[in-house]
């Protein structure tokens, strides 16, 4: 399921990341044109102001300075708008001399566009901060030209961005809000949409790994006729067919080894009267021997392919008892040793002051066990020619342990050497299944059986079983 949340959290925060990046481009973009659309008509509106005053006052500039200033200080004090803009009207030496606000004469703002209206004769604007005030402002200065050409003054309207700048704010908080809103409606439709496919890929993958694991014939149960659905039934079909296969190998496995157990019986005991006649030359005595011990082991291999078909179709049982476990497995070391110095091999037995307690298991069984894995020492591990056996108790635990001294197990195949029918690079002969049955065998018991790469070489057996069941 880790991967399933994954999948699940790659979604959403792709799917997130990408709305939200848009959005936060939509609403910049639409701030960004709100802002410059206000304030391209405020600025608009104040040109236009100018230039209508300035038309307007056009005809007094013949007059002398007086009338001309009273006429300016009547025209500023009747004012209309004067809640939204100010009106100023100032010299040339840049003085200010009446404005519609109530000031009067003083120290005219240091703004551009002041200057540049006188310089340039024309309208001049300016967008920032008043220097005085630090408040942000739009200003449109308009000069105002005497007769013979002299620029007496400048009329500059005047208002602050504060409504403005909140107007943008008000559109950029509902463009934000508005972007939530659709994250939010997104991440809803997005979960049920994710949910609609990771829950049923989630039961596919558990399903899947059931028939991985040996469930074969399983049925995913699926309302889905989609690609999904579509996975589901291919998935069906799979494990029908490998159950349909299973059974059919299990069924020819089964009957081959009761085939070949009469025939085996057969030469085993006429191998064993031959063998019994003194009057054999040591060659055909020597033939007879090796006839002989390929027959056990045919012998052998047919036993555990038989243990291995009851362990497929479930007929597989124990026969659980009190045990002395380290008597039956003192007594198969050293059986088995004996066996081992015909081909120059040393067992040794790590003897121990341990209290071993007898446990319940099926004494023949674990018995098969102790001895699959000591052949399996001595085919894999022989050419280090020692093999070395312990058994201690270990917490509530019985644990054996059997070593070689070979070349040990590739690391890529040790999570693969207990799965039937696998033997890897190794050169022994063997079916295959030995370790599975003996993995199976172990199981039942309630323990463990584990492989490892031993430090300084060869591989280690662990068997672990519970002192009580």
């Amino acid at each position: 399921m880790q991967k399933i949340g994954g999948l699940r959290k790659r979604w959403l925060l792709n799917t997130v990341t990408v709305v939200c990046a848009l959005g936060i481009l939509c609403v910049l973009a639409v701030t960004a044109s709100f802002s410059a659309y206000y304030y391209s008509n405020m600025n608009s509106d104040l040109r236009n102001r100018a230039e209508e005053t300035a038309d307007f006052f056009a005809e007094y500039l013949n007059q002398n300075y007086n009338d001309f200033y009273r006429s300016c200080i009547t025209y500023a004090q009747t004012f209309e708008d004067r809640n939204n803009l100010e009106l100023q009207f100032i010299n040339a030496e840049g003085r200010l001399v009446v404005s519609s606000s109530g000031h009067w004469a003083g120290e005219s703002p240091a703004t551009s566009d002041i200057t540049d209206a006188v310089s340039t004769r024309g309208i001049a604007a300016f967008m920032g901060r008043d220097p005085s005030t630090r408040e942000r402002i739009i200003a449109v200065s308009s000069p105002m030209i005497y007769s013979n050409g002299e620029v007496i003054g400048v009329l500059r309207y005047v208002t602050s961005t504060r409504k403005m700048d909140m107007q943008v704010l008000r559109v950029a908080l509902i463009a934000t809000a508005a972007l939530i809103a659709v994250i939010v409606v997104m991440l809803l439709s997005s979960g049920y949409f994710v949910r609609s496919i990771v829950n049923p890929v989630a039961e596919i993958t558990e399903k899947a790994k059931r028939i991985a694991n040996g469930s074969y014939g399983i049925q995913i149960v699926t309302k889905y006729d989609d690609e999904i659905g579509e996975l589901a039934q291919t998935i069906n079909e799979l494990s029908v067919k490998i159950n349909q296969n299973e059974k059919m190998q299990t069924e020819f496995i089964s009957s081959l080894s009761h085939e070949l157990r009469t025939p085996l019986t057969a030469i085993t005991g006429w191998s064993e009267t031959l063998l019994a006649d003194d009057t054999l030359d040591d060659q055909t005595r020597r033939g007879m021997k090796i006839i002989l011990g390929e027959t056990k082991r045919l012998t052998e291999m047919v036993v555990e392919l038989l243990d291995f078909t009851k362990i497929q179709d479930g007929r597989f049982t124990l026969n659980v008892e009190t045990t002395d476990i380290r008597g039956e497995f003192e007594d198969t070391v050293y059986m088995y040793g004996s066996r081992l110095k015909q081909d120059g091999i040393t067992l040794d037995y790590l003897d121990n002051d341990d209290d071993i307690p007898e446990i319940p298991c099926d004494p023949k069984r674990m018995r098969q066990v102790f001895l699959n894995i000591l052949d399996n020492a001595a085919k894999h591990g022989g050419e280090g020619k020692r093999i070395e056996a312990s058994i201690h108790a270990e917490g509530g635990d019985v644990v054996v342990r059997i070593r070689d001294y070979g070349p040990g197990i590739p690391e890529d195949e040790i999570p693969l050497v207990k799965k039937k029918f696998y033997k890897g690079s190794s050169k022994a002969r063997g079916s295959g299944i030995g370790l599975a049955v003996c993995d199976e065998i172990v199981e039942l018991h309630g323990g463990t059986l584990e492989l490892s790469n031993a430090s300084g070489g060869g591989t280690l057996v662990t068997v672990r079983l519970p002192a009580a069941q």
